[in-house]
């Protein structure tokens, strides 16, 4: 075989090994997510609660409630039921023991209402960014065992072919310049299946139209795809703070999962998709994770919400 014909080859197998994957059946599982009902929300400006300090509190409420707990209190829109707990708790009013008692149950059963309601909009939400954060490692998977099974016949084709080489130099071809044709030839379709392993980068083309990594990175005023509340608390800062969707950006660059001075990020991770890398797409599942950890921190802290309201005497 003449060395400009072994060139080609590699050439061809080099750029097929860089192509992108064509499976009907993985694209159609690609298209199909299940992960959303393409739940769209719809809220202004209006319907988030005011700044806490612009805000009249209860002055034993606040003595009872931590900071951090008015924030979520807030956040849910119970403010005004813990108000009125509060001075009811400490029987400020011209109420019977009777009337008191009933008024105590009624708005604790709002604010547990509420706390729960808020705990099943995180969960749902969570839900969809875990079942994004499985689809996209399931699909980063499937490249990267691609990309593996072509590397073992690479390897096994590099091997193979050394020996073969070995053994027509090594005393088989007795014409001196066919064997010297012969050791070069191989040398360079061994160097050239070393290349093709090294630039082995299978692609896929994943596409993806509902994108709430992209409301995290734009920042718009309110979010089709986040409910007001979860919107609210992952954009709200104060002077001392960062909002908490500011400090996610902060470490997907800090860990280099992205490059804020790069167009290619806004592209692929923060557009409708494109072609993505195995490395790629475990990024962007990465990415989910730690949005959805954000999110659903916040359990945590209705959980000692409520614990604070339990307490209040």
């Amino acid at each position: 075989m003449k060395i400009h014909t072994i060139l080609y080859f590699l050439l061809v197998l080099a750029v097929c090994s860089c192509g992108s994957i064509k499976d009907a059946n993985i694209n159609k599982q690609i298209i199909a997510s299940k992960c959303n009902q393409q739940n769209q929300y719809s809220y202004t400006l209006n319907d988030f609660p005011q700044p806490l300090d612009q805000i009249k509190i209860d002055t034993t409420l606040k003595k009872q409630i931590s900071s951090g707990s008015l924030h979520i209190a807030n956040t849910i829109g119970i403010i005004t039921y813990l108000n009125e707990y509060s001075k009811v708790i400490n029987a400020i009013g011209n109420l019977s023991d009777t009337e008191r008692r009933l008024k105590i149950l009624e708005l604790k059963q709002a604010i547990d209402h509420q706390i729960n309601n808020a705990s099943l909009v995180i969960s749902a939400v969570s839900s969809e960014l875990d079942c994004e954060e499985e689809r996209v490692s399931q699909i980063a998977h499937y490249l990267s065992e691609k990309q593996g099974s072509l590397e073992s016949k690479l390897t096994i084709g590099a091997i193979v072919l050394g020996a073969t080489g070995a053994i027509l130099t090594g005393g088989v071809i007795k014409d001196e310049k066919v064997s010297n044709a012969v050791g070069i030839s191989t040398g360079i379709a061994e160097a050239g299946l070393g290349l093709t392993m090294l630039f082995n980068k299978r692609k896929i083309e994943f596409l993806h139209d509902r994108n709430i990594l992209r409301d995290i990175w734009e920042g718009p005023t309110v979010s089709s795809l986040i409910p007001s509340f979860i919107w609210y608390y992952l954009n709200h800062e104060d002077q001392s703070n960062h909002s908490l969707r500011k400090e996610i950006i902060d470490k997907w660059s800090q860990f280099g999962q992205i490059d804020k001075k790069s167009s290619t990020n806004s592209i692929l991770y923060f557009g409708n998709g494109g072609e993505y890398s195995a490395d790629e797409l475990d990024n962007r599942a990465d990415m989910f994770d730690q949005l959805e950890s954000q999110i659903y921190l916040l359990k945590q802290k209705l959980m000692t919400l409520a614990i604070e309201i339990d307490e209040i005497k």
